[in-house]
């Protein structure tokens, strides 16, 4: 396991209130390539000091496991705000080794396992869940919220937006503000990609 928090100097760790954790589905876990992602959330560390954990997953058991371990072998699972997801899908499910899992279903994988966190999506895949399944997967799993792009990438990744969203929290852990500071702040961005938040 990557964990970027060992790349950060002493007096900038302290002052780290949350980290996020990336997670990737890639076409395989055994080639080690390293992705946009991956230099994104790098350049978070290294300009802002946001500390974060980057794994990758090629299955639906890989998403299960690395999320399980997270929420229960990582005694700082309550530091993380975020989850990202930077996985492929259609509006209300992810595809994982060319399958296809609905919202729903992972709702029921992470049932109250997601109490308080925000998990946001890439625009690698467009996330548009009516009120019904929003509500259903923050009932289910107990998140704070789910985030990501009504708009498909068109030439542009959502990498740049998603880590000026992450750096917000730095300043200001309420969701609402934040959201409001980043269409504030980059409103073109958001509008050009659909920025969406269920809560």
């Amino acid at each position: 396991m990557l964990d970027k928090r060992q790349q950060l100097p002493q007096e900038q760790l302290i002052d780290t209130d949350y980290f996020i954790y990336c997670l990737e589905a890639v076409e395989d876990i055994e080639i080690d390539t390293v992705t946009e992602a991956q230099q994104k959330l790098e350049q978070l560390s290294m300009q802002y000091g946001v500390a974060s954990i980057y794994n990758t997953c090629d299955t639906i058991e890989g998403l299960e496991s690395n999320l399980n371990a997270l929420a229960l072998d990582d005694h700082n699972f309550k530091d993380y705000e975020i989850i990202y997801l930077v996985i492929t899908g259609e509006a209300n499910s992810i595809c994982l080794n060319d399958y296809y899992y609905s919202l729903q279903e992972i709702a029921e994988i992470f049932e109250g396992r997601l109490q308080g966190k925000i998990l946001h999506f890439s625009n690698a895949k467009v996330l548009d869940l009516d009120e019904e399944e929003a509500q259903y997967f923050l009932d289910v799993t107990g998140a704070k919220g789910v985030s990501g792009y009504g708009n498909e990438r068109i030439g542009i990744t959502s990498s740049n937006l998603d880590i000026v969203f992450f750096n917000l929290f730095t300043e200001d852990d309420n969701m609402l503000n934040v959201v409001e500071e980043l269409h504030q702040k980059h409103y073109k961005m958001c509008k050009l990609l659909d920025f969406r938040l269920y809560y």
